[in-house]
């Protein structure tokens, strides 16, 4: 596992079920709500100062996704993907990775395609069952609450990025 995770360059997220909790929330207007855990938030920022691009692969449209990617600096944003293969093989061209520099975290069927294909391929403790073969890991956290933190963590102390990205938080003044 540590030989895979030392080759990955790029993340990729499902968000409904993993950056979420699957939970779809629309209020009398039509509104749409997710609630996005901000320890996955922090996780993603800390593998992108470690050079690692973190981009998004969704089944849904969804307005609130544009945001939190925006806020987050994620470029690669794919969604409506009803087949996540296409998204992913453009990723590849526009970045000329290949599959075992990529990691992939989905937690259900639409993500299985792309979870067969990458480097590294994970899913929250809260997939559903059909995806757990396809994968690498499975974290102890379910989608929304710290999957993609615990996750980012893994990739960094496998490269042996932690301690540098970490250490301002831990220096006394």
């Amino acid at each position: 596992m540590i030989d895979r995770l030392k080759m990955i360059k790029l993340l990729i997220l499902d968000v409904d079920g993993v950056m979420t909790d699957g939970r779809i929330i629309f209020d009398s207007n039509g509104v749409e709500s997710k609630f996005f855990n901000v320890k996955d938030g922090h996780g993603i920022k800390m593998l992108q100062r470690a050079g690692i691009e973190v981009g998004i692969i969704s089944g849904r449209q969804s307005k609130v996704v544009a945001i939190r990617a925006a806020e987050l600096g994620i470029e690669q944003v794919f969604q409506k993907a009803t087949d996540k293969l296409a998204p992913y093989r453009q990723i590849l061209d526009d970045t000329g990775l290949s599959d075992k520099e990529v990691a992939f975290i989905g937690d259900d069927l639409i993500d299985i395609p792309v979870l067969r294909r990458v480097g590294f391929a994970a899913a929250p403790a809260d997939a559903v069952e059909e995806v757990i073969p396809f994968v690498h890991f499975v974290t102890k956290n379910s989608g929304g609450w710290g999957a993609v933190r615990e996750l980012s963590d893994l990739l960094l102390k496998a490269q042996g990025r932690w301690e540098e990205l970490t250490a301002r938080y831990f220096k006394e003044e």
